[in-house]
């Protein structure tokens, strides 16, 4: 859904996250550490996709997401999206070019084309939204969206952002060339809107002390999805 690429090597604040299950979960979703028996259905997801020929180009690819960010640390994690009735998994999301010193970060999201117009896309962007500003401390969040992705645009429109630019994009379809459409939601914005998600999900504040030191590791991200 994303068109920004993931990108390696963003040095992330570690701050302390509560580890209670219920902070990842939405009203129909949560979001969760993808597992080695994802894989198969998250590829099962990429070739339906292609089989459907979908007409958006660079569009979010589930097991290439997560393969080309498996090095990546700090804030750019990577989710599973199951249901919560029948721990089913219908997607995932990953966040990408996560900016500590700007306060601003993105990701892509893809819903497994079986599994789409549930709702699962937009509750799983509130809960990672609802995290990422309350939990991160980060105060913007960017996409960019393809202008003939007109689900995605109606979908982000309706959670709250709002279009910033749009952008030429040369790569020609259907003899037309395709923009991309630039769209951001602020931490201010995303909680005067979601003001009953945003008292779910409290800032956590680091706790600090004599021997106080930030967590670290390869695989810090991924033990507190658990």
């Amino acid at each position: 859904m994303m068109m920004f690429p993931p990108r390696s090597g963003s040095a992330g604040r570690r701050i302390q996250v509560s580890t209670n299950p219920p902070g990842w979960m939405g009203r129909k979703v949560r979001l969760r550490e993808i597992a080695p028996g994802d894989h198969r259905t998250l590829i099962g997801f990429d070739r339906a996709s292609a089989r459907n020929r979908s007409p958006q180009v660079g569009g979010y690819r589930h097991w290439a997401a997560h393969r080309a960010g498996a090095a990546d640390s700090g804030d750019n994690l990577h989710f599973a999206i199951e249901t919560l009735h029948g721990r089913m998994l219908v997607g995932s999301m990953c966040t990408i070019q996560a900016d500590p010193l700007s306060d601003r970060f993105s990701y892509g999201v893809g819903i497994g084309p079986q599994h789409r117009r549930c709702g699962y896309a937009g509750d799983a962007i509130t809960v990672l939204l609802a995290h990422m500003f309350g939990q991160r401390r980060y105060r913007k969040c960017e996409v960019s969206i393809y202008g003939g992705n007109l689900a995605s645009l109606s979908l982000h429109g309706a959670l709250g952002f709002r279009e910033e630019g749009r952008l030429r994009d040369t790569e020609l379809q259907r003899g037309g060339i395709r923009y991309v459409v630039l769209m951001s939601i602020t931490a201010d914005e995303f909680a005067e809107l979601h003001p009953d998600f945003t008292a779910a999900h409290p800032p956590v504040r680091p706790k600090r002390g004599r021997h106080w030191r930030p967590e670290r590791g390869r695989h810090w991200h991924a033990q507190h999805l658990r």
